[in-house]
């Protein structure tokens, strides 16, 4: 039987998660309000970008996977909606037999699995190595992909592909931004509550375990390879899935979505927000996302302002933004 002691940590994040939910599900009724409207589709880009950061941190700080390729499944997802939104429109068969849609109940499952089959293609291969050989890999698949698609004339190549309208879901407007954004909550939902329920399962103590010491897990009995590469392909799912919500959202999707450095921004916002946390990517996509948007109003030269508050958050947070939090709560007990 869990003693109190034990559940009090649980209760205490099951309440924090709680809040969080209902301070985003008012988010947009509040902007309303207060007569800023126009900040809904950055809330929304705020939560398309934890869902992908959130995804690539069960690879990496729960698996201790250092991942640079991720940009690979979150641009393949967005190109699965925008493939099948061309075929929907042009009224053909891709590969010759299947039809394009312009359904979200199939393009985000879709997208999804599709991210799925190459994580697992990819990371069959990659997993075979580790540490810098590891990382060089991933990005070496995603700058592959990336000079695919820039190739690929059909696909608009540099140009990229135009959604002219968002997927539809039953009978919502989703081209209504308030509507598009609470899509974007339940999924993001979705995705943070089965992240938090693989880390809480026997399969995420063993992923742990793993990535404290692989030999040991081994020596015990434990398949490494097997745990990581499930790790793996979950986490890819993951990021098709913010890719084909991302897609919808521009309503494009080009090449960038699949260079190294959209990459290395989903890095940023995982030890932002706290590595190995499960509500971290949520606070360093909010985190990046603003700091981006405030700081470009601001000067062309936002970078130099965004790195060293970076550094700051890095090096003297102990954690990233949860830890943070953490300790302010603690304080104000």
């Amino acid at each position: 039987m869990t003693s109190p002691v034990a559940r009090a940590p649980a209760r205490g994040r099951l309440l924090t998660a709680a809040a969080i939910g209902l301070a985003l599900g008012a988010l947009p009724f509040v902007l309303q309000a207060i007569g800023q409207p126009s900040l809904v589709p950055l809330a929304t880009l705020v939560l398309i970008y934890a869902i992908a950061a959130a995804s690539l941190n069960l690879a990496l700080g729960f698996g201790g996977m250092v991942s640079f390729g991720h940009a690979a499944f979150f641009g393949i997802g967005g190109y699965v909606v925008g493939i099948l939104y061309q075929g929907f429109v042009g009224d053909t068969l891709l590969f010759g037999l299947l039809p394009g849609t312009n359904q979200l109940l199939i393009t985000l499952p879709a997208a999804m699995l599709v991210a799925g089959i190459l994580a697992l293609c990819i990371g069959a291969l990659c997993l075979r190595t580790s540490g810098v050989q590891f990382i060089m890999i991933t990005l070496a698949f995603a700058q592959m992909l990336f000079f695919l698609f820039v190739s690929i004339k059909a696909y608009g190549g540099d140009d990229g592909l135009i959604i002219r309208r968002r997927n539809v879901l039953f009978d919502l407007d989703t081209r209504n931004d308030t509507v598009f954004y609470f899509i974007c909550l339940a999924a993001a939902s979705l995705v943070f509550g089965a992240l938090s329920r693989i880390v809480g399962s026997r399969f995420g103590m063993v992923l742990i375990g793993i990535r404290q010491s692989e030999r040991r897990m081994a020596a015990i009995g434990v398949a490494p390879y097997s745990y990581k590469l499930t790790a793996f392909v979950v986490s890819g799912m993951g990021a098709g899935l913010a890719g084909a919500l991302m897609a919808n959202y521009l309503r494009f999707v080009s090449p960038d979505m699949l260079h190294w450095t959209k990459s290395g921004e989903l890095m940023i916002m995982v030890i932002l927000g706290g590595v190995g946390t499960v509500l971290g990517p949520l606070f360093g996509a909010a985190a990046l996302v603003i700091l981006e948007t405030v700081l470009t109003a601001w000067t062309e030269h936002w970078q130099l302002i965004l790195g060293p508050v970076l550094l700051f958050v890095v090096l003297f947070t102990q954690g990233g933004l949860s830890a943070l939090f953490n300790r302010v709560g603690r304080v104000g007990r």
